[in-house]
């Protein structure tokens, strides 16, 4: 089995203004492959939110970039937080479990919302602070100095979070920044100026993963990584199609396509009725021969905005016969 996504390509970025923070990539995944921008900071004063596109991806009063595993299951490969830039360790919290937040735990996460995590200091008023980090896995103490890129701990699951990710907040003198637009924050539109010292691209929506499987599968699956079968059983009630998305917005399409042994197997697309911020599609048929044919079948998804093609994965698996 094998799953194709296109990386994003980090290239050199022209810094904000000299002596602003300079920031590197805090997280050791390789963007648009194991990990994705689901959430940036709202730059809506009102109780709306937009990030600083004036799209879809942020909530209101959020005051992070969310740098997200796409399931999970991701925990289990030990992701590292590193530090973004040369500092000092402010404070740490690292004894808050690993959970999905739910109404049941809130009020053990109320005045904790970003679970365990560190905050540096660095010059001239500038503040970093990394959250909802593995329980335990942070082994830095307060008053430690702290080199750019040096492995702070592991991208987690604790405070108020339904999915693992890491959240990087920056601050100057107290106040929010936007790394991507410092010198915008409450407007729309592109600074060309970040903190970032390489380029990221936005991406303002996508596919996160996708499967197969003997049945539709629940969004809770998907996002704890256990939905796709690949190989399904020959004698499977059914074969089905799946595919994850970030940053679906009202009247996107997602198409689903299959290529089986035989010729085109499924064929399918569905024009979304909202914006959300995650959400899953799938489609397939039932089994009406004794078993599915063996061989290669090839499942195409894309997320189709406004007559372009955002995203696309290409998953592939070999059905053998029994």
């Amino acid at each position: 089995m094998r799953q194709i996504c296109i990386a994003v390509s980090f290239t050199l970025a022209t810094p904000a203004v000299a002596g602003d923070l300079s920031l590197s990539w805090p997280v050791d995944c390789e963007l648009g492959t194991d990990c994705y921008i689901q959430q940036y900071v709202d730059h809506d004063p009102s109780q709306a939110a937009h990030d600083f596109t004036c799209n879809s991806l942020s909530y209101d009063g959020h005051k992070g970039t969310d740098i997200a595993l796409p399931t999970l299951a991701a925990l289990n490969q030990d992701v590292a937080v590193l530090a973004a830039a040369d500092g000092v360790v402010l404070g740490i919290r690292n004894n808050m479990p690993d959970q999905l937040f739910t109404e049941d735990t809130a009020a053990t996460v109320k005045g904790r919302e970003c679970g365990n995590g560190i905050v540096l200091e660095h010059d001239d008023g500038w503040v970093t602070q990394y959250c909802h980090m593995k329980q335990g896995s942070i082994s830095a103490q307060k008053g430690q100095p702290i080199e750019r890129g040096e492995p702070l701990g592991l991208v987690g699951l604790s405070g108020k979070t339904q999915f693992a990710h890491l959240h990087l907040s920056v601050r100057k003198d107290g106040e929010v920044v936007d790394p991507f637009t410092p010198n915008t924050l409450g407007k729309c539109g592109v600074d060309s100026k970040t903190l970032w010292d390489v380029s990221i691209p936005y991406q303002a929506g996508g596919l996160i993963a996708s499967g197969f499987a003997s049945t539709i599968p629940t969004l809770a699956d998907i996002r704890a990584g256990q939905a796709d079968e690949t190989p399904i059983a020959p004698s499977a009630p059914a074969l089905v199609f799946w595919t994850y998305i970030f940053g679906g917005r009202t009247g996107d399409i997602v198409s689903l396509h299959i290529q089986g042994p035989a010729g085109e197997f499924l064929d399918t697309a569905t024009t979304l009725t909202k914006t959300q911020a995650q959400l899953f599609r799938a489609g397939g048929k039932k089994r009406r021969s004794e078993t599915w044919p063996a061989g290669d079948y090839i499942g195409t998804a894309q997320l189709v905005r406004n007559g372009e093609i955002l995203d696309t994965q290409r998953y592939e698996m070999t059905l053998p016969s029994e």
